[in-house]
């Protein structure tokens, strides 16, 4: 690696602890103890994804991640989560280095007691006046993630985020998410101000990840243009965009919402009954596509960086690819 990649990223790293300020997406299902160890391994930041796992079950990956690997890794949080403060106490019995907390605005007292046993708290801003906040509030680090992400998303582009955000909010490091596949973009990106990226995508086809093989093979096939948002038919039943591989489910959901919407009208279901049934329509559906495989009636959540994943490899062949792009980027350009 070269020291003005080095350099450029020297803030992030001294925030997480790694080698390389790349942090990995957490991703549900598939950021567990495997693939988080992988990548801190690698000399990235690895990040488990709790999700909806209760306190006991987050302990066990913690203390599992940790029998991986003796490299920092972080714990993803989700803020909505009804075990919220029962899962920070676990970070702290485990001592978790870095929390991030996802899915809205966490409250002071969360920021708090975070920061009490010594972890760093990492946030997600979707605005400049969100981070603001969120550094008023004292979180440590910033993700600002655009809608090119796989997941849940937001409605603002990467590189609009990146130009509203990274000039403005300097007290703290930023890290930039959202359809980051190349070594290039990755330089692009800390030379405007970024003190680190995160990736999640590029990492699902690691060899080491547990994802079913028909989820990595559907990855591999996959254009960018086949990853998604959801589509919402009636705004009066609002559906938060998650973007996603389109397959026979994504067909089905809107048929779904057609049906439901169409049974309300007609005065068979109340509103309430109506918003659940769509609501409810992907329960499971991620953990279907994820470990069981079935990539049409599950749920293939993927970035538009899925076009730049094309094989099986190690996480640390991919590490080194994308550092390989980021310095050949920065010589050419200093040979020119």
């Amino acid at each position: 690696m070269s020291q003005l990649l080095d350099g450029l990223w020297a803030r992030g790293t001294e925030l997480l602890g790694s080698k390389y300020a790349i942090m990995g997406g957490a991703m549900s299902w598939v950021s567990e103890r495997n693939l988080v160890a992988a990548l801190s391994n690698a000399g990235a930041f690895g990040v488990i994804a709790c999700g909806s796992m209760p306190p006991e079950l987050l302990e066990k990956e913690i203390v599992a991640t940790k029998a991986l690997t003796s490299k920092p890794f972080g714990v993803n949080l989700i803020i909505m989560h009804p075990q919220l403060a029962e899962l920070v106490e676990v970070c702290k019995r485990q001592n978790v280095t870095h929390v991030v907390l996802a899915g809205g605005i966490p409250s002071g007292d969360t920021v708090k007691s975070i920061k009490a046993f010594g972890g760093k708290v990492i946030g997600f801003a979707p605005s400049a006046i969100i981070g603001r906040k969120l550094v008023r509030n004292g979180v440590d680090a910033l993700v600002i993630e655009g809608m090119e992400a796989g997941g849940h998303i937001g409605p603002v582009s990467t590189s609009v985020l990146a130009q509203e955000i990274l000039p403005t909010i300097r007290e703290v490091p930023v890290f930039v998410a959202g359809g980051i596949g190349r070594g290039e973009a990755i330089v692009t990106y800390l030379e405007m101000g970024a003190a680190g990226v995160q990736l999640g995508t590029r990492f699902v086809c690691a060899s080491e990840c547990i994802a079913h093989e028909k989820f990595k093979e559907a990855f591999i096939r996959a254009q960018a243009r086949d990853a998604m948002p959801s589509v919402q038919i009636d705004p009066e039943f609002p559906v938060i965009p998650v973007r996603a591989l389109v397959n026979k489910a994504a067909d089905d959901f809107t048929r779904c919402q057609l049906d439901t919407i169409a049974q309300f009208r007609a005065g068979k279901l109340d509103k309430k009954e109506a918003q659940l049934k769509i609501e409810h329509f992907w329960a499971g559906a991620l953990k279907r596509a994820v470990i069981d495989g079935d990539v049409e009636n599950g749920s293939v959540m993927a970035g538009q960086s899925v076009g730049m994943v094309n094989k099986i490899e190690p996480a640390q062949a991919i590490m080194d690819e994308l550092l390989a792009q980021a310095d050949t980027f920065l010589s050419q350009r200093k040979a020119a």
